[in-house]
């Protein structure tokens, strides 16, 4: 039976909706104010949390709060039950990340209703992320192996000819040589990096209330450090006349380290799929209430139904092409800014190009 907790300081309206929901099937815990309804809900882990909103030592949306800050209650359905139905409190009771809002006296069938609807679309959304974890077993059984596999080769076997033949190496040899294990080494470095990235990143997106670090952080001089990124991806690739920047000043509502990880894999990705002396070109403005990076290049570009398919280790046109990389830099770029409450979009074709474009929300007005 679906477990429910009703959270009231009235002792007669708990007891009583906690008993009509008894009587609909559904195993029920009751508590009389907001801090015995947060250790309730972190003791027993209901499927569902129906609460009051006017309550002494801590209201209902100070208790939501306390439960989304709890990895454990963070992902549970919250309906909030309260004599008040101005717009504001609704409002409110969904920036605090509710689910639901119903107004004092309800209908038993009503909140039965909800809770029924609340409980299926968290059937639902398992149901979806299982399937995404399936997706990223297979991908990463198909992929991680070569990924690891081809940088750590040209490590160990430049290190064993350095090691066996360094007498009989000329210094030129031994640079090129050199040369070579860092840029391998550099490359696993990235790929195990962009691997913990996106495993913080689901976890993140698992056990975060909605809209959690929206608002939160606002970048710092954000166009020296895309000019810094520009710069390093340049020499990186051996590409630094290729890059074309034109940047508006604007800052953008996201962490600096997150946006600069965001243009990062953008630009690497660009670089990576088109050629030398193909022009890669990086805007950033602001329009409205949002800050908009693009970054568009004349590369191999990507058929649409790889665009739907952007996830964790898929690599597009694998077979015609030996790409280096484990197809995460866009997966990565795309649920941060879904993170922040942005968006990202790809526009592609065949043998023209791509056009990539971030849409972050801009700082609040002072």
């Amino acid at each position: 039976m679906p477990k429910i907790l009703v959270i009231d300081d009235d002792e007669l309206i708990c007891e009583m909706i906690a008993s009509s929901l008894q009587l609909e099937g559904f195993e029920t815990i009751r508590a009389l104010d907001g801090i015995e309804g947060v250790e309730a809900a972190r003791t027993h882990l209901p499927d569902l949390i129906v609460c009051d909103i006017v309550m002494p030592k801590l209201d209902g949306y100070g208790t939501l709060k306390a439960l989304r800050e709890y990895p454990a209650t963070a992902m549970i359905p919250f309906i909030f039950l309260t004599g008040q139905s101005a717009k504001s409190d609704v409002r409110q009771g969904m920036v605090h990340g509710a689910d639901d809002f119903l107004t004092k006296p309800v209908m038993i069938g009503e909140l039965v209703a909800a809770i029924q609807a609340r409980l299926q679309r968290q059937v639902l959304v398992k149901q979806e992320t299982d399937r995404k974890l399936d997706e990223l077993r297979v991908n990463l059984s198909i992929s991680l192996p070569h990924e690891i596999r081809t940088p750590l080769s040209g490590i160990i076997g430049f290190a064993e000819v350095l090691r066996d033949d360094v007498k009989s190496l000329g210094p030129e040899e031994i640079s090129e040589m050199a040369k070579i294990i860092l840029k391998s080494a550099t490359r696993l470095g990235h790929m195990v990096e962009n691997f913990l990235t996106f495993a913080q990143l689901e976890m993140l997106a698992a056990t975060s209330a909605p809209k959690a670090f929206v608002g939160k952080d606002t970048t710092v001089m954000f166009d020296l450090h895309i000019e810094e990124i520009a710069d390093k991806k340049g020499k990186e690739y051996e590409r630094p006349g290729d890059l074309k920047l034109s940047l508006g000043g604007a800052e953008a509502s996201i962490a600096t380290l997150s946006g600069k990880r965001i243009v990062e894999e953008l630009v690497d990705n660009a670089l990576k799929f088109s050629s030398r002396g193909q022009s890669i070109e990086i805007v950033t403005k602001a329009v409205d209430d949002f800050w908009e990076l693009t970054v568009k290049d004349s590369g191999v570009g990507m058929e649409l139904k790889d665009i739907t398919q952007i996830g964790a280790y898929r690599q597009f046109q694998r077979k015609s092409r030996e790409q280096q990389g484990s197809g995460l830099g866009l997966a990565i770029a795309l649920k941060m800014s879904e993170l922040y409450g942005g968006s990202l979009t790809i526009e592609s074709e065949i043998a023209k190009g791509t056009l990539v474009t971030v849409r972050l929300p801009r700082p609040a007005a002072t």
